[in-house]
């Protein structure tokens, strides 16, 4: 048994030998490759290739325009000025129409708003902000701001129901006993004669030598009255009558 252990011992140290000798060897050669490898000529390199900047061009005071009229710390300096125009003005509503009149002068009957006081104007007249340019057939022209504002009679004409109602007469005025009829009929029939002829007169005055025809006039076109012709002329809204002054 001790020769056994004997003989492994001395298998180990030549094992532990063999193996320090092999580790000395590797050590060695690494040794020799380093100093050839340190020893070996380095070839030179080649020079690096410069590149040379463009030369400068010619200073020119136009590029420095810029910086004379731009100062860092005041943006007042730039001379693109920048005009802030104020918002466009809003146009008010169109005025209202209710009719239109033509005893030699076309007039339209016109009121700023729906439910203000009505009034006849003429080309040239202003209603509110507006100023009357033209009275066409299809519509009328108004002024506003320098601008012209085309408008068809539909599409101002005042369509809201603000007329009152009319009253229905009572049964007592409307129908009076027989007595008083009977008895009234000669004074009914003359007063009947008189209104039909202070119809067939001329009316209120609507301008220099004109007046108006007066409601229920049947007198013919022509006819001289007070020294006033009654003139009828065609319209697009039907005839137009009217009693002009004779000179």
């Amino acid at each position: 048994m001790r020769k056994n252990l004997i003989a492994l011992n001395l298998l180990l140290l030549a094992l532990i030998g063999l193996a320090g000798w092999q580790l000395r060897a590797q050590y060695l050669e690494r040794l020799r490759r380093q100093s050839e490898f340190l020893k070996a000529p380095v070839p030179a390199a080649p020079p690096p290739a410069v590149l040379l900047p463009p030369p400068p061009g010619q200073v020119s005071a136009v590029k420095y325009l810029e910086v004379a009229t731009l100062l860092p710390f005041s943006k007042d300096r730039n001379p693109a000025v920048v005009i802030e125009l104020p918002p466009p003005k809003p146009m008010p509503p169109l005025p209202r129409y209710y009719g239109l009149m033509n005893f030699g002068t076309p007039r339209v009957i016109l009121a700023p708003a729906p439910g203000q006081t009505q009034k006849s104007y003429s080309v040239g007249d202003t209603i509110g902000e507006f100023r009357l340019a033209a009275i066409a057939q299809s519509g009328l022209v108004f002024e506003w701001d320098g601008k012209q504002v085309p408008a068809a009679y539909a599409e101002i004409q005042d369509r809201s129901s603000n007329a009152p109602p009319e009253t229905a007469p009572s049964s007592a005025s409307s129908t009076p006993s027989r007595p008083q009829e009977a008895a009234g009929v000669k004074a009914v029939s003359s007063v009947t004669s008189v209104s039909s002829a202070e119809a067939s007169r001329p009316g209120a005055e609507t301008g220099t030598g004109i007046k108006a025809c007066q409601p229920g006039d049947s007198s013919p076109a022509g006819a001289v009255v007070d020294g006033y012709r009654k003139l009828v002329t065609e319209t697009p809204f039907g005839k137009s009558c009217r009693w002009e002054r004779i000179n």
